[in-house]
């Protein structure tokens, strides 16, 4: 067993160094390269790493980590008026993105069933790639990074509600219940965060602030463990971990934080994104590489001129950053591989309408990321001038 960890990620990180550095040369962006590589080493490719399901498990810790710096970034009152301006634009674009994907798989011989749920899967945006291709300069001082964030949070949340309903779809009756209680549990995770931070977590920051990796071990075990507290609550370990910076996010500790979890963050992530092409089976892309191109290709194009359209209304909005927003939210979501995974794990949907979704979101992540990397500033461009970290 420990061999076969060692192994894995000797071959992950040995190879994504090679391949980085090719990339680099080629100027290409580094996503891309971390994703054909989990292609290559996967089990569709050379099957030199046959075990994806633990290093998935492993990767999705980045995933955690990346909300939990979000809301070290975020203050708390900021987030609320950012929350009241967008809602309207969530809610509208999920609509408008469900509904087109629901005709294009419909369209393709689908069943009505699976259409919803790819029509579900299509409406949110990817939470990493947004904010690891946004700068942090952008991040922390304009409207545009309060306004991204905002979106990407509140997509993660209605994220949340759609996997709950699938969850419960296996159920001879399903119990709505859940959904309640998890609305009811995402206040009182608030209210405990913030008791437990007011009274416990500042005070030992502040007594021990000079012994750093003190205080690198004490902001991990906050942050995974709000997370898991509010997986218990039936509600995500993302947004536990969101709620877990957040709930710091005032006090001057938080920005020094932040700097000292961003490499154990990238860590993950690397493996996140080689799990995304580790876990797709090639062999079947063949009879989906037609809706594949449809409904990548349409969410591709629909993404950021609806974006664009309903940004533009929004105050401190002009027709540059409407745009810059829209083709950073233009893509799809690691929400919608969870959800293609877990309709298919319930029945809902078959394995050709699972793979469609993770075809789709794979497609969308690669030319998405390209066309920020090359177009807009962000930390890992190719070009000099669009370099921002």
């Amino acid at each position: 067993m420990h061999d076969a960890i060692f192994h894995s990620f000797f071959l992950i990180f040995c190879g994504a160094a090679a391949i980085a550095t090719l990339a680099l040369y080629g100027k290409q962006p580094l996503l891309v390269a971390y994703v054909a590589l989990g292609v290559l080493l996967g089990p569709s490719g050379l099957k030199l790493t046959e075990d994806v399901a633990l290093i998935t498990d492993i990767a999705h810790i980045g995933i955690i980590f990346l909300l939990f710096l979000l809301g070290l970034d975020m203050q708390p009152g900021a987030l609320l008026r950012v929350f009241r301006r967008i809602t309207h634009v969530v809610v509208i674009s999920s609509l408008i993105f469900a509904a087109s994907a629901w005709a294009i798989a419909f369209g393709f011989g689908f069943t009505t069933t699976e259409a919803l749920v790819i029509g579900a899967a299509m409406m949110f945006s990817s939470t990493i790639i947004g904010i690891k291709l946004l700068p942090v300069t952008v991040l922390h001082h304009r409207a545009g990074g309060e306004l991204m964030i905002g979106m990407l949070l509140l997509q993660d949340f209605l994220a949340i509600v759609v996997l709950l309903v699938l969850a419960g779809s296996n159920l001879a009756e399903f119990d709505g219940l859940s959904i309640l209680r998890a609305l009811a549990a995402l206040p009182l995770l608030v209210i405990c965060a913030l008791l437990a931070v007011h009274h416990v977590i500042l005070k030992l920051f502040e007594r021990y602030e000079r012994m750093g990796e003190y205080m690198f071990l004490l902001s991990i075990g906050w942050c995974l463990g709000i997370a898991e507290f509010a997986h218990q609550l039936g509600l995500s370990r993302e947004i536990g971990a969101f709620i877990a910076g957040i709930s710091i996010a005032t006090h001057p500790i938080s920005q020094h934080l932040a700097l000292s979890l961003k490499p154990l963050r990238d860590f993950f992530l690397i493996l996140f994104f080689f799990t995304i092409g580790a876990r797709f089976d090639l062999a079947v892309l063949h009879e989906i590489a037609l809706p594949t191109l449809a409904l990548g290709g349409a969410m591709l194009l629909l993404k950021p001129v609806t974006f664009r359209l309903l940004f533009l209304g929004q105050a401190q909005v002009g027709r540059q950053l409407s745009w810059d927003l829209g083709f950073r939210l233009g893509q799809c979501s690691e929400f919608s591989l969870l959800v293609a995974y877990l309709a298919a794990t319930t029945g809902l949907i078959g394995n050709a309408a699972s793979h469609l979704v993770q075809a789709a979101t794979i497609l969308t992540f690669l030319v998405s990321s390209y066309v920020i990397v090359l177009n807009f500033p962000n930390p890992i461009a190719v070009r000099d001038h669009l370099r921002r970290d």
